[in-house]
């Protein structure tokens, strides 16, 4: 018997998310061809479950039987598609809810589109370093190193870190307000020297810089968030999206233009 048609896009909406089982299995189907038992066992659910589940397709024509398996057809594959788009996007827009008023504003050019593909760390009650040590990591992973804004380079345990790959070879170009230099170079003067004297270290100034963070490494851009309520670093979105650096380096650029370098023996002092 052939389902009714005369129902509304969201009515399919419904039907495939009313049950976890439905979008993995009819995106399994788009892979390759697959038996009943083998979607039963992939799915956990009951082999009746599942063999409603398959009739249910078929009725609406996203798949046809070939022999004793399964396949998508091209409009179960788009329907499929689809779906997987919408997951992710309620996915990342889960992930980033709870943050995104610290992370920059559609005014500074910034779109929840760049955070598609991205890592997003967030502070939590019992591990309120997440994000600083996801920046550590991605600090031990590059050559070269620039960063504006929020200065959660500068702080710990990202401080000693960063002088530290300085003097071993990293480049490194910071942006940060001069209250900010002037207490790393009072809390650290030796290992702040050190860093400077390397060669591998400029430092810039620039007081009017914004509450959120950019970061450039390598290969990946990363954005801090700064809750000045909590004064701690909420979350950290770090992605290799290619939109997201284009936007990263552009506002880093924005900021390096007007701000000048430190002197040496300035900065040193």
């Amino acid at each position: 018997m052939e389902l009714d048609s005369t129902g509304s896009p969201v009515d399919d909406i419904a039907y495939l998310t009313r049950s976890e089982h439905r979008v993995p299995a009819l995106v399994a189907l788009t892979a390759r061809p697959r038996s009943r038992s083998e979607l039963w066992e992939m799915t956990g659910v009951s082999s009746s479950t599942i063999r409603r589940t398959i009739r249910e397709f078929e009725d609406r024509h996203w798949i046809r039987r070939n022999e004793y398996r399964y396949e998508a057809t091209q409009l179960g594959a788009y329907v499929a598609s689809a779906m997987m788009d919408l997951l992710e996007r309620f996915e990342t827009e889960r992930q980033l809810r709870d943050v995104w008023q610290w992370l920059p504003s559609e005014e500074n050019g910034f779109t929840v589109g760049m955070c598609a593909d991205a890592v997003v760390t967030v502070a939590e009650a019992d591990d309120p370093y997440r994000p600083v040590n996801r920046f550590v990591s991605l600090l031990r992973e590059t050559d070269r190193f620039r960063f504006a804004g929020f200065d959660v380079a500068l702080l710990e345990p990202c401080k000693d870190e960063l002088c530290q790959r300085i003097v071993e070879g990293t480049r490194t170009e910071i942006i940060s307000r001069s209250r900010v230099v002037t207490y790393i170079r009072s809390t650290s003067p030796e290992l702040f020297s050190e860093a400077l004297e390397s060669g591998n270290l400029t430092v810039r100034v620039h007081d009017d810089l914004p509450s959120f963070g950019v970061s450039i490494f390598d290969r990946r851009v990363a954005i801090s968030g700064y809750d000045p309520d909590s004064v701690m670093v909420r979350a950290l979105v770090d992605t290799d999206a290619p939109e997201a650096r284009e936007w990263a380096e552009s506002m880093y650029e924005s900021y390096r233009r007007e701000t000048p370098t430190i002197p040496l023996e300035t900065a040193a002092e």
